[in-house]
């Protein structure tokens, strides 16, 4: 039996107000599956800063958080729902692989920059990529790249030196992004994502 945890949030009270952003953003069909609260519950932890929780859940709060699970499972919808609970200072925006494919095919290796070192922005910025592994190796004038491995690791520099966090959704397993993008970005995603998985059973909820 899990030892209960001693925090001062009420996390059925928490749900429930996720439920009605949910259904305020997608409708009234929205609906939080109880099966899904486990995943929901570290989501919460983690993205209110909730100490002895992320440490009962063996959360780092100095990591940002890998969302695994298979298609259709809610990655991103909870990612969402996620952006209306943090506070200020940890916002962040999420950003679909795919669309940073298409505007690496337009702009080229500049885009690579804009979203790792923030030579497009005034500052580096925490941002959630969305379903990592939809995107494809892409050539740009005849140069093979792949893109999000590069922002990847140039996001992992900055992660040592400035503490701008990371956080990625993905349906790959960890074979499976090593195959994509090597063991150097498998291994960075280790040193700075927590990993947070859904079952592999899960049904698609669409």
């Amino acid at each position: 039996m899990e030892t209960e945890i001693k925090t001062h949030y009420n996390y059925q009270e928490i749900i429930l107000w996720l439920e009605k952003r949910g259904i305020e953003l997608y409708g009234n069909h929205f609906k939080i599956l109880e099966s899904d609260y486990p995943i929901i519950y570290k989501l919460i932890a983690y993205f209110l800063k909730d100490e002895p929780s992320c440490y009962q859940y063996n959360i780092d709060l100095n990591k940002g958080i890998l969302l695994s699970g298979p298609v259709g499972s809610g990655k991103t919808t909870l990612m969402n729902l996620m952006k209306t609970l943090t506070s200020t200072e940890y916002k962040f925006y999420i950003k679909p692989c795919r669309d940073i494919s298409f505007e690496f095919i337009q702009d080229g290796y500049e885009i690579i920059q804009k979203y790792s070192k923030g030579k497009l922005y005034p500052d580096p910025k925490t941002i959630c990529f969305d379903d990592l592994g939809t995107e494809k190796n892409l050539v740009y004038y005849g140069n093979e790249c792949n893109v999000m491995a590069e922002i990847i690791l140039s996001r992992y520099d900055i992660f040592i030196s400035k503490k701008i966090y990371t956080h990625i959704t993905t349906n790959l397993s960890a074979s499976e992004i090593e195959t994509a993008y090597g063991n150097r970005v498998r291994s960075r995603l280790r040193n700075m994502l927590n990993l947070i998985a859904f079952d592999k059973t899960t049904k698609d909820k669409r």
